[in-house]
């Protein structure tokens, strides 16, 4: 049985996600809680390929089996009873922000607020990999949902593969609360998949089975689906590692600013497999001036870094701007991460949409 999860009815706020589409459920981070910290779990977007699976607590198993020694499945109260770690976590879907390429790729039409930093409590999967002792032979695990649907005229469930290294990880979790409470059913409930540094497709919700295999994977949303593929038709790499990116939270989109009063443009960054932010820098172009956001670097101003609350979590920055002249202004940011990734003017285009991080614009208006 599978549930039909609503999205938010009349009583939705500001901190409601933003339904994209009704059948199956997804929906983006509203402005409101972009902004924050840490994204609160109702405000968080919502990324589901089929209906939300009915899967109750007291029934959940996770099958733990392939090439390891010892097969076996451990329950809800058992899981839960082991060590748990918390950490904060960038989760972006990885078609965020497709919507900016051109042509515009195929698949959800999502803005740039598929996204938001959550924190995450639950149970290394490393721990109950060790149980089974992992066979020298296995390369990957792979780690199956619950959820099922037609994918490409087959039926399939949604499943998706790390490589051991990656998955044996300590910070890899199985995951049972979000924002200090239990998992809701939209976001996997009861037991999810989190891996730190990934898009977030790799976090498996609504978890069942996790097989170690000693060949890679050659499932649909690993093969087929989730993979950069070029303007030519080639296929490459299954999309892994978050990219270095950053979001403008402040001012809003079209927002009236009034001329000579300094005003506070703020936001994020980020970069994937927990590589750190070393630079933001900001830039503010006026109408009248040419559009060439890579252009002298006299126009781009280091913005004050935050400290993030932990190695997967975003970076906050900010910069005092005093504008002088009236009309439309591009506010430009674009970051760079401490392996030397710099955010491109332009995403790189592919079939998909995936892995979109362009320099973040927003445009203002000061009068």
């Amino acid at each position: 049985m599978q549930l039909s999860v609503p999205p938010p009815g009349p009583g939705a706020t500001a901190w409601s996600p933003e339904t994209v589409t009704s059948d199956p459920y997804n929906a983006q981070t509203p402005s409101a809680a972009l902004a924050a910290p840490l994204t609160p779990a109702d405000a968080l977007f919502v990324r589901n390929h089929f209906e939300v699976p009915d899967l109750p607590a007291d029934r959940w198993r996770l099958r733990i089996d392939g090439a390891v020694g010892t097969p076996y499945s451990v329950g809800y109260e058992e899981l839960t009873a082991l060590p748990h770690r918390e950490v904060d976590v960038v989760v972006e879907c990885a078609g965020n922000g497709r919507t900016s390429m051109s042509p515009r790729p195929s698949g959800l039409p999502w803005g740039q607020r598929a996204v938001g930093c959550a924190r995450f409590a639950g149970v290394p999967f490393g721990l109950l990999a060790e149980r089974a002792g992992v066979g020298p032979a296995a390369v990957e695990f792979v780690f199956t949902g619950a959820d099922s649907g037609t994918v490409r005229g087959r039926h399939v469930p949604f499943a998706r593969s790390l490589p051991r290294a990656l998955a044996l990880h300590p910070d890899t979790l199985l995951a049972t609360r979000l924002d200090g409470a239990p998992l809701t059913p939209r976001h996997g409930a009861p037991v999810r998949l989190v891996v730190p540094g990934r898009f977030a497709v790799a976090d498996v919700k609504w978890l069942t089975g996790a097989r170690a295999v000693t060949e890679p994977f050659e499932g649909v949303f690993q093969t087929e689906e989730y993979v950069y593929v070029d303007s030519a038709g080639r296929a490459g790499e299954p999309v892994g590692a978050l990219l270095v990116k950053s979001v403008i939270t402040a001012p809003e989109p079209d927002e009236d600013l009034r001329r000579g009063r300094e005003t506070e443009v703020r936001g994020h960054a980020w970069s994937g497999g927990g590589v750190a932010v070393r630079r933001v820098e900001v830039r503010a172009v006026h109408e009248d001036e040419p559009n060439e956001p890579d252009g002298p670097e006299a126009g781009w101003h280091d913005a004050e870094l935050g400290r993030p609350s932990g190695p997967y979590a975003w970076t906050d920055w900010s910069v005092r701007w005093t504008p002088r002249t009236p009309g439309r202004y591009r506010i430009l940011a674009r970051a760079t991460d401490a392996a030397g990734a710099v955010q491109p003017v332009r995403a790189a285009w592919n079939a998909g949409g995936y892995g979109c991080n362009p320099v973040a614009v927003t445009e203002v208006v000061v009068v």
